[in-house]
């Protein structure tokens, strides 16, 4: 089924004043942000997970730890993604322990709830944090878990028929957040 494009939410600038002031949340959050890594899923939560440890570096002059997740193995859908091939495991990188620390979960668009769960059990598996917090770009709703974010760069209220695609210049080649009719 082709799909056409239907709207930009968020352009490159939009982009970079969500990703600041959620930033500026997490470090107010936490009263600064010793104790915390930031963990981005696997794919483009990675990238926006290095934004705001940038960000966080530059206003508070700190540098946070940053990891990796991959969630393949943890999805309750993998049969269904992975009848005819192999799931590919791209391998989770986390290079400090998370016992006892607050995680900060990132990802490009919360929609049911399911990325979350199997990335809450990955992360289980690797660590017992002392919290769990999550950060996403775009919350579109529609929740089959009982999974919200703490930190949200922008709600974007949707239709099931919708699609929102993330694009990152890491990827894309172009930052921006568009609508798209199913």
């Amino acid at each position: 089924m082709a799909e056409s494009e239907k709207a930009v939410v968020l352009d490159n600038q939009a982009i970079r004043r969500a990703l600041t002031r959620v930033a500026h949340e997490i470090i107010e959050k936490n009263k600064g942000v010793e104790e915390c890594v930031i963990v981005g899923i696997k794919t483009r939560g990675i990238y926006l997970a290095n934004r705001i440890a940038n960000r966080i570096e530059q206003i508070e002059g700190k540098k946070i730890a940053i990891g990796e997740l991959d969630i393949t193995l943890y999805r309750d859908d993998l049969t269904t993604k992975t009848e005819d091939r192999e799931p590919i495991v791209k391998g989770s990188d986390i290079p400090v322990d998370i016992t006892n620390k607050k995680v900060i979960l990132v990802d490009d668009v919360l929609y049911t709830g399911r990325t979350v769960r199997a990335a809450l059990d990955a992360l289980i598996d690797i660590g017992r944090p002392a919290q769990i917090q999550l950060a996403v770009l775009i919350d579109r709703g529609h929740r089959e878990f009982p999974i919200r974010a703490d930190y949200v760069g922008k709600n974007i209220p949707t239709a099931n028929s919708e699609q929102i695609v993330v694009e990152l210049e890491e990827i894309d080649k172009i930052d921006q957040v568009t609508i798209h009719k199913k």
